[in-house]
């Protein structure tokens, strides 16, 4: 990949007691199973996939994602419960109702035909979710950790109001830009 080429993603970035909640069941995890994976990035909730784009394009790319978030409004979402994909992945549950599901939507084929960018079987199986453990947690340790995750919970709600457009620096995911919805002062 050229040196231009570079990583990014768009999501929905909690704030406060959510990102707390969700960075200390990360570390605990570290702490206990040594699964760190989860921490290469801030807790949230995926709108589109990482894909590649030229870093010397990147107002292009803030331009785009600005026109596209400018036409929707705020919506709540609410974080309530402890989920999984099969025994790799192991997630907060994330309710955003029709509001987060249409815009997710909507934003996979703006993606495809404003930016160019492929689409994901995930981009288009969309399950709303912030993944708390990663695969890197070793087999063995899976039942104990999933055990300890559902007694523990996860809970909180949000109004979105921005989303955030990440990039991959040395090796973890930074917050790039926050870019507000509709008519929402962020």
């Amino acid at each position: 990949m050229p040196r231009s080429m570079q990583k990014y993603f768009v999501a929905i970035v909690p704030p406060g007691e959510v990102q707390v909640q969700a960075q200390e069941i990360k570390e605990a995890v570290r702490e206990k199973y040594n699964a760190k994976h989860a921490l290469k990035s801030p807790a949230h909730v995926t709108l589109k996939m990482p894909f590649v784009w030229n870093e010397h394009k990147e107002d292009k790319l803030f331009g785009l994602l600005r026109a596209f978030f400018k036409e929707r409004g705020p919506f709540p979402v609410e974080f309530k419960g402890i989920g999984r994909f099969g025994r790799r992945i192991m997630y907060a549950r994330v309710h955003g109702g029709d509001a987060l599901v249409e815009m997710q939507e909507a934003f996979r084929h703006y993606c495809r035909r404003e930016l160019k960018l492929n689409e994901e079987l995930s981009d288009k199986a969309y399950t709303p979710h912030v993944t708390l453990v990663y695969s890197d947690l070793k087999k063995n340790f899976f039942d104990e950790c999933w055990a300890m995750l559902k007694e523990r919970g996860f809970y909180g709600n949000m109004e979105v109001q921005q989303v955030a457009l990440l990039k991959k620096e040395n090796y973890r995911w930074q917050v790039l830009e926050m870019i507000d919805l509709g008519n929402s002062q962020g």
